[in-house]
C-alpha cells in the first residue's frame, strides 16, 4: 500500500524557533535581524518566572505563522528582511553579572556583523547590557519605552528591572531630549524627571494616532531603541506578567503604536516580562510575539 507525504505542519517544529525563522549561528548567516532569547529572571521586584518568556513567545509564535502576506502589510516578511532565530543566550545560573558580561558581548558582535536585533526577555533589566553595546555602537539613542513603570528608580539593587534606566541616563547610553515613555501609570518625580511622558491616561484618552505624532515629534530619525514591557497593556490584554498594573494600554493600541514607527529609525527591540505561568490560554505570549512580528514588519517596510 502506498502512503501520501503529508503536507508539512505548521506546528511540525513547535517548539523551536521565533515564526519557524531558520536556526543558525547569526555569524554564519546572512540574515539581516537576529532574534535572541534572555531568559533572565533574577532582577525581579514582583513575580518571578519571565525566564520562561522567551520559549513561550516562540510557541505562541507558530499561530501567526500560517499567513503569508500579513495584514495589513500586504507582504511576504521573509520576501523582503532575512531573520534567522539563534536561540537562547547561555549565562551563569544565579550569576546575574554574567548575564550582562553575555549579552554585552552578543550584541557586540551582532552589531559589529552588521546585524539587526530583536531580544526576547527574560526581565527588563536584560535591556541595560544591549543599551551599553548599542550606544557603544550608535551613539547616544532615542529610547521609546512601553511600560506601566518609568524604570528609572535610583534606589534598586545592582541588578533590578526597576531601574535600568536611571543607570542608562547616568552611563550617558540616552538622548534623553530624544526620548520618551508610554503607558506610564506608576509614581515618579514629575518635578525631575529625564523623558517625556505620555501616560496610560492620556494615551487611552487620545488615542494610538495622537501617540505616533508625540513620538515621531520627540525622536524624528535618531537612532531609536524600542524596549517593549507587555505590562505596558493593561492585565485583561497581558495577564501573564510579574508586575501587573490596571488601566493600561489595549493590544490594539499597542500593534498601532508599534507600526507607527515605519518611516522611523528604529535599531533594535527588546520584548520583556513575559511570564508564562500567569498566563491564560497564551493570551499574552500572543500578543507579545504579535507585537514582536510587528515590528520585524516594520524594519521590512523600512526597507522596502
Amino acid at each position: 500500500m502506498s502512503h501520501q507525504q503529508a503536507a508539512p505542519s505548521i506546528y511540525a517544529t513547535l517548539a523551536s524557533t521565533f515564526m519557524q525563522f531558520p536556526a543558525a549561528d547569526p555569524l554564519d548567516s546572512d540574515a539581516e535581524v537576529v532574534v535572541t532569547g534572555v531568559p533572565f529572571d533574577l532582577a525581579c521586584s514582583g513575580r518571578s518566572g519571565t525566564r520562561m518568556g522567551p520559549n513561550a513567545i516562540r510557541l505562541a509564535s507558530a499561530n501567526l505563522a500560517w499567513e503569508g502576506e500579513r495584514w495589513p502589510w500586504g507582504f511576504a516578511l521573509d520576501e523582503a528582511l532575512k531573520v534567522v532565530d539563534c536561540g537562547n543566550l547561555g549565562f551563569d545560573y544565579g550569576e546575574p553579572q554574567s548575564l550582562v558580561d553575555n549579552l554585552e558581548a552578543h550584541v557586540a558582535r551582532l552589531l559589529g556583523a552588521g546585524k539587526r536585533l530583536l531580544n526576547l526577555g527574560g526581565d527588563h533589566f536584560i535591556s541595560l547590557p544591549s543599551l551599553r553595546a548599542h550606544a557603544r555602537h550608535h551613539g547616544p539613542l532615542a529610547l521609546i519605552h512601553v511600560d506601566a513603570h518609568t524604570d528609572t528608580y535610583s534606589g534598586g539593587t545592582r541588578y533590578d528591572h526597576g531601574s535600568m534606566f536611571f543607570h542608562a541616563v547616568q552611563e550617558g547610553l540616552l538622548d534623553t531630549e530624544r526620548s520618551i515613555q508610554v503607558g506610564i501609570r506608576t509614581t515618579y518625580d514629575r518635578d525631575d524627571h529625564p523623558f517625556e511622558v505620555l501616560d496610560a491616561a492620556w494615551v487611552n484618552e487620545h488615542g494610538p494616532a495622537a501617540v505616533v505624532e508625540r513620538i515621531r515629534a520627540r525622536v524624528g530619525q535618531h537612532p531609536a531603541y524600542l524596549s517593549f514591557d507587555i505590562d505596558g497593556l493593561d492585565p485583561a490584554y497581558a495577564p501573564g506578567t510579574g508586575t501587573p498594573v490596571s488601566g493600561g494600554l489595549t493590544s490594539d493600541c499597542a500593534l498601532k503604536l508599534v507600526r507607527g514607527l515605519v518611516g522611523m529609525n528604529p535599531v533594535a527591540m527588546d520584548l520583556v516580562e513575559v511570564s508564562p505561568a500567569y498566563d491564560h490560554a497564551e493570551v499574552t505570549a500572543l500578543t507579545a510575539a504579535t507585537l514582536a512580528l510587528e515590528y520585524l514588519y516594520v524594519l521590512a517596510a523600512n526597507q522596502r
